[in-house]
């Protein structure tokens, strides 16, 4: 996964230590080690065709002016996190949102990585949404490309590939950050990673299929991993205010393999 280094320096400042916990060797007062991960997950700004409603999976577009003030606010509500890495899609749109978003933490590389792609929609990227909704309806469409049941849209991917990369890139992010047992490792780490409404939005559904929810752009949502096991706290909390723009209908629940 290629590395990229933000070069503006702005000043940062590192949220609180934990109490009651030793930081280096991540154990209580048993001994016990306990070892918390957060990570924060944050769709990316609104792009051109975000804003004109048209397909956007494996295609790109730059970030509208109003993409790009949205992404500001979201990177000054993340900037006093002390986050210990940053991960993004390659894609365009994502690696911008990352490169704002890490403007408050300018030490802090940026990890790309492939699988953190969108979903590819085939025939039908940058096509109008409507005109997929005539032929599969979102809120039918989302549910079983999660459930890894759909074959593609427009001979893009399909979702058992999809879901599978979208499996191993977390279970990849965990395990690089979530391990008490490494020499020096620390605890209450940070992780940020930067991506897609679909891409994000697929993995939450993995861990809690009640978060099935329309990311807005910009938009933050929080999971805790604690000894391996995750939780979903928040879900597109819409910190930019951007909830009602380019806004798909939410699909309704469904089972999601885990």
């Amino acid at each position: 996964m290629p590395r990229v280094r933000h070069r503006d320096v702005v000043a940062t400042t590192p949220g609180p230590p934990s109490v009651g916990r030793d930081q280096q060797t991540g154990t209580t007062g048993e001994g016990t080690a306990t070892m918390t991960l957060t990570i924060t997950l944050v769709r990316h700004g609104q792009t051109y065709l975000n804003a004109r409603r048209h397909l956007q999976g494996s295609c790109d577009s730059p970030l509208t002016r109003t993409g790009r003030a949205g992404v500001r606010v979201t990177a000054q509500h993340l900037a006093r996190h002390d986050f210990a890495a940053a991960y993004s899609s390659p894609q365009g749109r994502a690696v911008l949102t990352a490169m704002e978003l890490l403007r408050h933490h300018p030490d802090l590389p940026l990890t790309v990585d492939h699988d953190l792609r969108e979903l590819s929609f085939g025939s039908y990227e940058r096509r109008p949404e409507s005109h997929l909704d005539a032929i599969e309806p979102w809120a039918e469409l989302v549910p079983r490309m999660l459930a890894g049941a759909h074959p593609g849209v427009g001979g893009g991917e399909a979702g058992k590939d999809f879901m599978a990369r979208v499996r191993a890139v977390f279970t990849r992010v965990v395990a690089a950050h979530d391990d008490a047992s490494r020499p020096g490792a620390v605890l209450d780490r940070h992780v940020l990673v930067v991506g897609h409404g679909l891409t994000l939005g697929a993995w939450l559904a993995t861990l809690d299929p009640s978060g099935l929810v329309a990311l807005p752009n910009a938009s933050v949502s929080t999971v805790e991993v604690t000894d391996g096991v995750p939780r979903v706290l928040a879900v597109g909390v819409d910190v930019a205010g951007h909830g009602h723009v380019a806004a798909r209908p939410a699909p309704a629940s469904a089972a999601v393999p885990a």
